[in-house]
């Protein structure tokens, strides 16, 4: 096995542990929440976040797309995102700024970006690893006793390792190389369920 592939590993086990581990904490001290903004890509995501102080919370978000929507068509990827953030009011309510790291795989191809993002995933199949962090600032709105809407946008550093491949369903490596991204790193529109 790879060493990215044990470590992705560990980091899923560590998402599983984590989120059982939620479940026994009292009322106010946690969250469950799924970014909207996320399924749009037909990506299942569950988060969860505690509140370690009254102005402090750490949080950790995990998603996979392990589906093909075609022969040539395919977003597959999965993603873990661990996040600090400071709240300016109190533990989930109001504005927060962090900061979050995030890894994670793809296997991707035949896909037509909107807005030209990755146009050359059109007629190209990539496959790798990405690792890197950033700074997240957000709002939440709470809506009532059990339920609150989040908004956050995050902006920081990708180091993307991939083989590229000419078409989306060929299996000759075209190029391979790593690629230094700089920009936005998170959108999430969260749905959340107070505990």
């Amino acid at each position: 096995m790879r060493f990215l592939d044990i470590l992705f590993l560990k980091l899923g086990l560590l998402v599983a542990l984590w989120g059982g581990s939620v479940f026994s904490l009292s009322a106010q001290e946690a969250v469950l929440k799924t970014n909207l903004a996320y399924w749009a890509t037909a990506t299942p995501n569950l988060g969860v976040d505690v509140a370690l102080a009254p102005r402090h919370t750490l949080g950790l978000m995990a998603g996979i797309q392990p589906w093909q929507f075609s022969d040539t068509k395919k977003l597959k990827h999965w993603v873990v995102q661990p996040e600090y953030r400071y709240w300016f009011c109190e533990a989930f309510n109001g504005h927060f700024i962090g900061g979050h790291l995030l890894g994670g795989q793809f296997n991707m191809g035949g896909v037509d970006l909107p807005f030209g993002i990755f146009s050359s995933l059109e007629r190209h199949r990539y496959e790798g690893w990405a690792v890197g962090g950033g700074f997240t600032y957000g709002y939440h709105l709470l809506l009532g006793k059990a339920w609150s809407m989040e908004f956050a946008i995050g902006v920081g550093y990708l180091c993307i390792d991939y083989d590229k491949y000419y078409c989306a369903t060929c299996g000759t490596v075209q190029k391979s190389d790593r690629y230094h991204y700089f920009g936005p790193t998170k959108l999430a529109i969260n749905l959340v369920y107070n505990f």
